[in-house]
């Protein structure tokens, strides 16, 4: 079914022209009616824009009237503005039926936007890194894509990496929030009005170029600030592109895995497919989910979501 996407850059200035049009053709081939915003190739030094530009496109794209509202890339943007950000025009366009879907510098929206107002958005695909990749979009991110498109998606599942240690215990979550997304993003909110006072929740985390030593101690601080004890689970996605060192000696992310799992009571869950990577599912943050362990098998579900009312209906 044809349904309108809305293409705005918040973040980032798009450097990667020929991957963006890529994109823009690929969401025209699945059928779907494409409206570009017109400040989507601005740039203003690493900006989309400047504060002000990109301001304005998020206000367009909050009055849009599209199904979807799709960050063209990420990169660093959406801290500057938080106190600017128009979340109620946000908020009201999500009671309507706008799903605004990104990741990367977009968790800052996204958490900010349920810290501000309690309203979901979605962790999803960019245009240019995912609908613009060279050898083409991967097949479950396009198939979680459209599941979302067309009101079908209620849930994911994965299977836990045996390389990652014995399957922690997990007793059956019901009713908590998801919430998260980009690591070191996340961690940047703490102790603003942006950070979501999650209790009980479901948080759901991955980053890209971040070394070991670093992922563990933003992980540590999210832990120190008592965030990590408060969940019901922490789910770690894909954690990419890092290099490590001689000295290292021996010191890896599953040195991280294993010592965050050593201190936390709360069961850690690895493997999500989502973060940086070709493969990712669409996970809605600020909603309730509900989510099981059958043997190394992860079962996470959000029921249908009426987003033009916004209730939750499983």
């Amino acid at each position: 079914m044809s349904k309108h996407i809305y293409i705005y850059s918040p973040s980032s200035a798009v450097r990667d022209k020929a991957a963006f049009r890529r994109g823009v053709k690929r969401l025209q081939a699945l059928g779907h009616t494409v409206e570009i915003d017109e400040a989507a190739l601005s740039s203003h030094q690493r900006f989309a824009g400047d504060d002000d530009t990109r301001l304005a496109a998020i206000g367009r794209a909050a009055a849009s009237g599209a199904q979807i509202a799709l960050i063209s890339r990420g990169g660093y943007g959406l801290t500057r503005i938080l106190d600017a950000i128009p979340y109620k025009a946000v908020a009201k366009a999500v009671s309507r039926g706008t799903e605004f879907v990104g990741l990367s510098d977009f968790t800052a929206f996204q958490n900010a936007l349920l810290a501000k107002t309690g309203a979901v958005s979605w962790a999803g695909p960019a245009v240019g890194e995912d609908f613009g990749a060279a050898d083409g979009p991967d097949d479950i991110m396009e198939a979680c894509f459209e599941d979302l498109i067309d009101g079908q998606g209620e849930g994911t599942g994965w299977r836990l990496p045996a390389r990652d240690g014995e399957a922690p215990v997990l007793r059956h979550v019901r009713e908590a929030v998801l919430w998260g997304g980009n690591l070191s993003v996340l961690v940047s909110l703490l102790g603003t009005p942006y950070f979501p006072a999650v209790d009980k929740g479901v948080l759901f985390l991955e980053d890209v170029h971040e070394h070991p030593y670093r992922l563990e101690r933003m992980l540590d601080q999210l832990r120190h600030a008592g965030v990590l004890a408060r969940q019901r689970a922490v789910v770690l996605g894909q954690f990419t592109s890092f290099k490590k060192v001689p000295h290292d000696r021996g010191f890896s992310l599953r040195t991280v895995v294993d010592r965050l799992r050593s201190q936390l009571k709360v069961p850690v869950l690895t493997g999500l497919p989502f973060g940086h990577v070709p493969t990712k599912v669409l996970l809605p943050v600020g909603a309730k989910v509900e989510m099981a362990l059958d043997g190394r098998d992860v079962f996470m579900v959000w029921g249908h979501r009426h987003a033009h009312h916004g209730h939750h209906h499983s």
